[in-house]
């Protein structure tokens, strides 16, 4: 076991040599190639699922460790069947983004093909495992919802990414079908309050993708990827960005004057110190070469900025959510 990086690979995407590669267990070889630095979002998600069950006084740990963890593993096979297709296509080559910002497995010799299908098949097998658990504790309206996180997990890479619809699949996937669908899983109800609770972090999600695809927007367009940037235009793509990240404000404030929040959620107002720091990176176009004394990130910018404001927002987000569902269960009865 190497404790030391399954940390390090919960919180960025390492690099390793091959020779490194080889002496890592298991376990760190899944962290690094699922990406699970950003599988904090996927956990979010279901976070906010069972924050809202409990807000609603139907809350059940069980289902809701089983949501959370079908969710993580689902987006962890997305993620190996992400590079896999994009490695037969021909897309990872030459120095694209993707190879750039951290290993990927099949195009640095890493793994096999057969190696990564096995990674990806057994952590696709457990997703459905647990998915197939959630269908036989509720009802079938759950396996409508499996059958949804099913398509997405296969066919986001492709064609959905390639016909501008992949930062509109984020948007449903994180919000909708991760909060909404999480919430039906662990309570037995569908809320389309909940549904419309769910937007304000979902868009931050999105945020992160968008922010990806317009770092890749040269790549893309030679590619011809048609990533919604690349559709829309990069100058367009970063403005449609800061209105995605003032929107995550504005939609959680209608919220709170709807009633279904109290003014405890105004905290959410704590990240906007983080949205004053990366304002003035999108006045412009991504530069060409790593700015000086810049994060060791690189070529990640647009996405690394859209990241840090997710995390910085949906921390304050549940925060303020625990304390206001506290609020309503236990004070506001």
């Amino acid at each position: 076991m190497n404790i030391s990086m399954w940390r390090k690979a919960l919180q960025v995407i390492p690099h390793v040599s091959k020779e490194e590669w080889q002496k890592l267990d298991v376990i760190s070889k899944w962290l690094i190639s699922t990406r699970a630095a950003v599988l904090i979002m996927t956990f979010l998600s279901g976070a906010f699922a069972g924050i809202f069950a409990f807000r609603d006084g139907k809350f059940d740990l069980l289902k809701w460790v089983l949501v959370t963890l079908g969710l993580i593993f689902s987006h962890a096979t997305n993620n190996l069947l992400n590079d896999y297709t994009d490695y037969n296509r021909g897309v990872d080559q030459d120095n694209y983004y993707r190879s750039q910002y951290g290993p990927q497995p099949l195009v640095h010799g890493l793994f096999t093909k057969k190696q990564h299908l096995t990674y990806a098949g057994v952590t696709g097998a457990i997703a459905l495992i647990i998915g197939i658990i959630l269908v036989l504790m509720t009802n079938w309206w759950t396996l409508l919802l499996l059958a949804l996180g099913v398509f997405f997990v296969l066919f986001y890479t492709w064609p959905l990414k390639y016909i501008a619809l992949g930062e509109i699949s984020v948007l449903l996937v994180w919000g909708p079908l991760m909060i909404g669908g999480g919430y039906f899983a662990i309570t037995g109800v569908w809320s389309w309050t909940v549904v419309l609770a769910s937007l304000p972090y979902a868009l931050g999600v999105t945020g992160v993708i968008f922010g990806k695809h317009i770092d890749k927007y040269e790549m893309d367009k030679k590619l011809n990827i048609h990533t919604l940037p690349v559709v829309i235009g990069e100058k367009t793509a970063r403005i449609t960005l800061l209105v995605m990240l003032i929107l995550q404000y504005a939609l959680t404030f209608v919220l709170v004057i709807m009633g279904y929040y109290t003014l405890v959620m105004v905290a959410v107002l704590l990240a906007i110190p983080t949205i004053r720091k990366i304002w003035p990176m999108f006045k412009a176009p991504k530069p060409e070469e790593k700015p000086a004394d810049y994060p060791d990130v690189w070529p990640n910018y647009f996405v690394a900025a859209a990241f840090i404001h997710n995390r910085s927002f949906g921390i304050w987000f549940m925060l303020a959510l625990i304390i206001d569902s506290v609020l309503k269960v236990y004070v506001l009865k």
